[in-house]
């Protein structure tokens, strides 16, 4: 199962049909780059009756319709499931409530979004069901049952269980950012990178929900053997190995590794992080040295989730930071991830500025700040550059330490 039918369709199982929509030039999704596009996942699942669990975003509508025309007349549909309220996954929803009267099966807080985004297209008289973890909806042969995943991106989430063909509609979890012309793991190679970048990304800072959740389908006897999430690749080859690294990114293990992320002015700077990674390579330590206009944020953050100390750096310009850093620590503040150590350094002219607006901005993402951080006046010269030695070995010793 899983391979291109005749007429175009993609069958996970008997009656379980994907029905979504690859973006293959989507660059951008929620600030951070997607040099491989994305896919928004609707799943078409067929017993005695129907359910559309998603849609897509509104762009790619008339996409998904074609594929659910492939498989049943969209006017037949007898339940719609909106696992999620944001555009990419039910941006289509008013679209294919125009052709059906299908009822919408959704959580409470859902409900209260719906008829924020789609008042316009009269989602008042829309037929409604509110759903909590461990109701169900039988489609004669198959059995839907539905789990609050609240806060697990946002307050209305919920993931499906299709419990005969054990499907997990897994919504924001587990997903990816790629767009394949194939559905599944084993079709398109090693994905677990692209899950991490991924994770690190937007599911980061609810590593506690992630927890919870997993927690639930323990406590439930949820053993999926697929995963399908909204974006992405479905699981399916590498089932354990995406729920062993979900544990393992929520609960912040990391290893022996460090960053040095930076940007620099008039090179100060920049000799400054190279002297810091360069001493802690000799130390032994894995280490990344990431030029912030060089690396995108989501590459970083990428890296970001397994390094156990990291340092940020910064000429002083207009007496605070450079703009790329300043616009780093904003996007750090909001993943806020866990068990890191982290360091200030930079350098500067007349006045300083930059190593403590550094040190600030690192203290609200909920790091823990090493001070007092490296500042160097003008250009690191043997002195100096001892300094970045020394901070270096530190930051070594606190990645083997941790």
């Amino acid at each position: 199962m899983g391979s291109e039918k005749p007429g175009g369709t993609v069958e996970l199982s008997r009656g379980v049909y994907w029905t979504g929509a690859i973006d293959w030039n989507g660059r951008d999704f929620h600030g951070f780059t997607t040099p491989c596009g994305t896919s928004y996942n609707s799943y078409l699942v067929a017993g005695e009756k129907t359910a559309l669990i998603d849609t897509v975003k509104a762009p790619f509508a008339g996409e998904m319709l074609r594929r659910i025309t492939r498989i049943i007349d969209p006017s037949k549909l007898d339940y719609i499931v909106v696992n999620h309220m944001e555009p990419d996954y039910a941006g289509s929803l008013a679209e294919i409530k125009k052709q059906t009267s299908a009822k919408i099966f959704i959580t409470r807080r859902g409900a209260d979004f719906l008829n924020g985004y789609f008042r316009d297209f009269g989602s008042e008289n829309w037929d409604l069901e509110i759903v909590k973890t461990g109701d169900e909806l039988d489609l004669g042969g198959k059995t839907l049952m539905f789990l609050e995943t609240t806060m697990l991106h946002w307050p209305d989430s919920m993931e499906t269980f299709l419990k005969e063909d054990r499907i997990l509609f897994s919504n924001y979890g587990f997903g990816q950012h790629v767009a394949s012309s194939k559905r599944y793991d084993f079709e398109v190679g090693d994905v677990l990178p692209d899950a991490a970048e991924y994770y690190a990304n937007i599911v980061m800072p609810f590593h506690m929900p992630v927890l919870r959740f997993l927690g639930v389908l323990d406590k439930l006897g949820v053993e999926p053997l697929q995963i399908a999430p909204s974006h992405g690749i479905i699981w399916k080859q590498d089932l354990k190995k995406i729920l062993e690294a979900y544990k393992t990114w929520a609960n912040g293990e990391v290893k022996e590794k460090v960053l040095v992320i930076y940007d620099t002015m008039w090179g100060s700077t920049e000799i400054m992080a190279n002297e810091i990674a360069e001493t802690v390579r000799i130390e032994g330590v894995e280490v990344k040295l990431l030029n912030l206009r060089k690396n995108s944020r989501s590459y970083i953050m990428k890296e970001m989730l397994d390094t156990a100390a990291f340092a940020v750096g910064s000429p002083t310009l207009n007496n605070g930071l450079f703009p790329a850093v300043g616009d780093f620590l904003i996007y750090l503040k909001g993943l806020r991830p866990q068990k890191k150590k982290a360091v200030a350094f930079g350098s500067y002219g007349w006045g300083g500025g930059a190593v403590k607006a550094i040190e600030q901005g690192l203290k609200e993402a909920g790091i823990e700040v090493l001070e007092p951080g490296l500042q160097v006046r003008y250009r690191p010269y043997g002195r100096e550059l001892e300094r970045c030695r020394k901070l270096g070995e530190q930051l070594a010793a606190i990645a083997k330490n941790r």
